[in-house]
C-alpha cells in the first residue's frame, strides 16, 4: 500500500509540474536527473548499496537455511538451488556485477 501511495503522489506531482512549467522545464529537469545519475560518486554509492544488499540477503539466506534446514518443501528448495546456480555468473539481471 505504501508503494502505491508513493507512486500516486509522484504521478500527481509530475502532472502538476508538467502542466505548470511546460516542456522547457521538463527538459531541464530531465537533463539534471540524467547528469545526477551519471555522476561517478552517485554510481559508486548505488553500486555500494547494491553490494551491501546482496551481502545482507546472503547472510539472511544462510541464517534461515541453518534454522529451517531440510524442512523446506522440495519446490522451494529446488527454486533456491536454481537461483544459486544462476547467480554464479557474476552479473545480476540489471547488468551489474555481483562482486
Amino acid at each position: 500500500m505504501r508503494y502505491k501511495l508513493t507512486f500516486v503522489v509522484g504521478l500527481a506531482v509530475g502532472y502538476v509540474i508538467g502542466t505548470r512549467a511546460g516542456r522547457e522545464r521538463y527538459e531541464q529537469l530531465r537533463k539534471s536527473v540524467r547528469e545526477f545519475s551519471q555522476n561517478p560518486a552517485v554510481r559508486n554509492a548505488a553500486e555500494s548499496a547494491a553490494q551491501n544488499g546482496r551481502q545482507a540477503a546472503g547472510k539472511a539466506f544462510h541464517a534461515v537455511s541453518e534454522k529451517v534446514g531440510d524442512r523446506l518443501p522440495e519446490s522451494v528448495a529446488e527454486r533456491v538451488r536454481s537461483l544459486r546456480e544462476r547467480g554464479g555468473s557474476g552479473e545480476d539481471d540489471w547488468g551489474t556485477s555481483n562482486t
